[in-house]
């Protein structure tokens, strides 16, 4: 991590604004605080202590925007978390919904020099086990644009690529259909007025929300 060492709830803002950013979603403070799990006065006051380090610009009407260094910090801790992630579950076997939380309270120790091992020991990876792209050494980080699971057409197959990674409940859900990363998936039916989607997965059906639908990754 870049020195001197910036605290953890930094780390986390600088990583959460980020990933907004990366999902086309505007990061006010509301949605920050909902993010972080927080009030807004506490996401007020972060965004501000951002702001004076030179890490983030902050308006009360357009929301917070990293700076280039900002950037760079946010993503590093997102290289960590996601090779941590890859790691638990590539080499110690854990499942997809228990490495987030793991690779939350590792991602802030994790030296480089161990970055490194780790990503050299696992054939420098790509993507997590969720299907997010993993930055580069360099951190250049993949632009992939996917479609999501509610854009099939009755018929129509893909292949799972993403899902979301920050829900345990929601991962073990998924893999119990196995609507993970690597899956393939049918679109069956799928129901007027906002209805529900039917799904074909290993040769079962499946009924699932539109909106956990447009939450997975699909190519």
């Amino acid at each position: 991590m870049s020195k001197p060492a910036l605290s953890a709830a930094i780390q986390d803002y600088l990583k959460e604004i980020y990933k907004l950013q990366s999902e086309g979603q505007r990061p006010t403070t509301t949605v920050i605080a909902t993010r972080m799990g927080v009030a807004p006065s506490s996401a007020t006051s972060m965004l501000k202590k951002l702001a004076v380090l030179g890490l983030a610009e902050h308006s009360p009407y357009h929301g917070a925007r990293l700076s280039e260094k900002g950037t760079r910090i946010a993503l590093e801790v997102i290289r960590h978390h996601r090779l941590l992630e890859q790691y638990l579950a590539e080499t110690l076997g854990l499942a997809i919904d228990a490495v987030h939380a793991e690779a939350d309270r590792l991602e802030h120790v994790i030296s480089e020099e161990l970055e490194a091992r780790i990503d050299e020991k696992l054939g420098f990876p790509t993507h997590d086990p969720h299907g997010h792209p993993i930055p580069d050494a360099g951190l250049k980080t993949e632009r992939r644009k996917l479609r999501s699971l509610d854009a099939l057409e009755p018929g129509e197959e893909a292949r799972v690529e993403r899902v979301p990674d920050g829900d345990a409940a929601l991962l073990r859900y998924l893999a119990r259909l196995r609507l993970v990363p690597g899956g393939r998936v049918e679109m069956r039916r799928s129901e007027p007025f906002d209805g529900p989607l039917t799904v074909l997965v290993d040769g079962v059906e499946h009924a699932i929300s539109r909106e956990l639908a447009g939450q997975i990754g699909i190519a």
